[in-house]
C-alpha cells in the first residue's frame, strides 16, 4: 500500500470529520452529498466525540461512493496523537469497504498542529493500521485499499508524510521479527535479517559468532546461551552520521530469541508468547533502519546480544555464581530472570567497546511491569535527569507513553549478594526496579535510560493502528531520541 500526497480526490472511499460545535468539513464534494452529510451528522446515529464513525454510501457512481464521517472532539485537543488514530481508524473503515484507495482532507487538520507533524502522523497511522502477520495462512486475502492520499500540499506536509512512511516501515519490520515463530527466528536468523536491514537502509553491520563472544569475556551472555542448540549471536550495528562529534548514543536490545525460563521452567501458559521475548532487539533493527534511512545527523550505536534460554545439561543452575565482561561476579538466584544476565554484558560493551556516551536499553524484562503498567505504558528508569527529558519529548512525538520509575539506593540494596558482587532478583519486591537497577549497574557510570516494554510490545487484541500481536514499540521514540539529542 502507498501513502502519498495529492490535490486531487479520485478514491472511492472519502474520510470527512468533524469537530465538537461545528459543521463536518466536506471541502468540494457536491452540495447534495453535503448537505446529506450535514444532516447525518446532526441526527442521533452521530456524534462528533472524537472516533465516533458513521459510514455513508450515497449511491453516486462517481467518487467518493463512500463517506466515513468521524468525530474529531474538542478542536483545542486535536494532536498528533489523534491524528494518528484517525488514519488507522479509517483505514480499517476503508478495508471493511474493500475501497481501493481513500482520500483523506488534511485541511480541517491542518493548523491545529505543525504540518510536517500532521503529515507525518497520518502516514504513521494509515500504514502502521494496514499491517497484518499472516504470511503463513493458506488462502489470506489481499489488503484491498491500495492507496492511502492525503489531500492538501506544501513541503512540510509532504516531508512529514515522507517521514512517516520510512517510519511505519521500520515499526513494521520490528513488528515481522516479533512476530516470526522462534523455530524461524533463532540467534542466526536475527543476525541475518539485521544485515539486510542494514544493506537496505545503508547502516554497517557486525556479527560475531559463539567464539567471538567469547573472546570479549561475556560470561553472563554465555551462561544463558549455553544450553540451546542454537547457537548465540553477538549483533552490533553502526550509523555514524556526525562524524565531527564524539556523541555516541547507544541502543540496546534484549535478544531472547525465545525464553522456556531455562531450568526454572516457566509453566506452559507463561511460555506462549515467548518467541516475543526478542521484541526489544527488533526495534533496534527497526530504529537504526529509519535513523539510517532518513539520515539522521548522529552517531548511533545499536546492540543485540541474541540467543535462547533452554533448559538442558549444560544449562545455568539457580546458585550458580557466573562472571561478566565488566568483570563483575553475579549469583543466579533464578534462570528465569535472564535478560537482565544477556544486556548487562551488552550494555558494557557498548561503552567499552563502542565507546558511547549515552546508553538506552529496551528489554521485555518482567511481568511486574505488565502488573504495574498494562499495555499502555512503558517502564523508565533514568540515572540522569536532561537524558530523560529528552526522552519524554522523543516519546511524544511518537505517541508512545512512558513513566518513570524511582531510581534510588535502597532498591540497589535489594540485589545485593552476600556470596557474589550482584544477585540476578530482588531480595523483597520492586521486581521492575530492581531489574533495571542491575542493568544499569553495568553502564560505568554513563548517562541511561532502561525501557521495560514487557506490556507494550505485544498486544491481545487491536488497537487504533496497532495489530493484535506485536506491537514495534519503541522504533520512533528511539528514532526521535537520537533526533533530538543532536538538535
Amino acid at each position: 500500500m502507498e501513502v502519498r500526497l495529492t490535490n486531487r480526490a479520485a478514491a472511492p472511499a472519502r474520510l470527512i470529520t468533524c469537530y465538537e460545535g461545528e459543521q463536518p468539513c466536506t471541502g468540494d464534494l457536491p452540495r447534495l452529498i453535503t448537505q446529506l452529510i450535514r444532516e447525518m451528522a446532526e441526527g442521533e446515529a452521530f456524534s462528533p466525540k472524537f472516533g465516533t464513525t458513521l459510514v455513508l454510501t450515497p449511491g453516486q457512481k462517481e467518487a467518493p461512493r463512500h463517506i466515513v464521517l468521524m468525530g474529531l472532539g474538542k478542536a483545542e485537543e486535536f494532536s498528533a496523537e489523534k491524528a494518528r488514530k484517525l488514519a488507522g481508524r479509517a483505514f480499517k473503515e476503508a478495508k471493511k469497504l474493500k475501497a481501493v484507495g481513500l482520500d483523506i482532507d488534511s485541511a480541517p487538520l491542518n493548523g491545529k498542529i505543525d504540518s510536517l507533524e500532521l503529515g507525518r502522523a497520518l502516514a504513521e497511522g494509515a500504514m502502521l493500521a494496514s499491517y497484518k502477520f499472516d504470511k503463513y495462512i493458506t488462502g489470506r486475502k489481499d489488503n484491498p485499499v491500495e492507496a492511502v492520499y492525503i489531500l492538501g500540499e506544501g513541503d512540510a506536509l509532504s516531508q512529514g508524510i515522507n517521514e512517516g512512511l520510512a517510519l511505519a516501515e521500520a515499526t513494521n519490520l520490528a513488528r515481522i521479527l516479533t512476530d516470526e515463530p522462534a523455530n524461524i527466528m533463532t540467534p542466526a536468523h536475527l543476525a541475518r535479517e539485521a544485515e539486510e536491514a542494514g544493506a537496505k537502509y545503508g547502516f554497517e553491520v557486525q556479527v560475531r559468532d559463539e567464539a567471538g563472544i567469547r573472546a570479549l569475556g561475556m560470561e553472563a551472555f554465555l551462561a544463558v546461551a549455553r544450553a540451546s542448540d542454537n547457537p548465540p549471536r553477538l549483533i552490533v550495528m553502526r550509523h555514524m552520521g556526525d562524524p565531527d562529534s564524539k556523541e555516541i548514543l547507544a541502543l540496546v536490545g534484549k535478544g531472547l530469541t525465545y525464553d522456556s525460563g531455562g531450568l526454572s521452567l516457566k509453566p506452559r501458559q507463561s511460555m506462549d508468547g515467548m518467541k516475543g521475548d526478542m521484541a526489544g532487539a527488533a526495534a533496534v533493527i527497526g530504529a537504526m533502519s529509519a535513523i539510517a534511512e532518513l539520515m539522521i545527523k548522529a552517531n548511533v550505536v545499536g546492540v543485540v546480544a541474541a540467543c535462547e534460554n533452554m533448559p538442558s545439561g549444560k544449562a545455568f543452575k539457580v546458585n550458580d555464581i557466573v562472571g561478566s565482561m565488566a568483570g563483575k561476579s553475579i549469583e543466579v538466584l533464578n534462570t528465569d530472570a535472564e535478560g537482565r544476565l544477556t544486556l548487562a554484558d551488552a550494555v558494557y560493551y557498548a561503552v567499552a567497546g563502542e565507546k558511547a556516551t549515552r546508553v538506552l536499553d529496551i528489554a521485555t524484562l518482567t511481568g511486574a511491569a505488565v502488573v504495574t503498567f498494562g499495555k499502555i505504558t512503558t517502564a523508565v528508569l533514568a540515572n540522569d535527569d536532561a537524558f530523560y527529558a529528552k526522552l519524554q519529548e522523543a516519546s511524544e512525538l511518537a505517541g508512545e507513553r512512558i513513566w518513570r520509575l524511582p531510581h534510588d539506593d535502597e532498591s540497589k540494596d535489594l540485589i545485593k549478594s552476600d556470596l557474589a558482587d550482584v544477585r540476578n532478583t530482588s531480595k523483597d519486591g520492586a521486581g521492575t526496579i530492581t531489574a533495571g537497577l542491575f542493568v544499569g549497574d553495568f553502564v560505568q557510570d554513563k548517562p541511561w535510560l532502561h525501557l521495560d516494554i514487557a506490556g507494550t510490545s505485544w498486544l491481545t487484541g487491536e488497537g487504533d493502528y496497532n495489530p493484535k500481536g506485536a506491537t514495534g514499540v519503541g522504533v520512533r521514540t528511539m528514532f526521535h531520541l537520537a533526533r533530538e539529542l543532536n538538535k
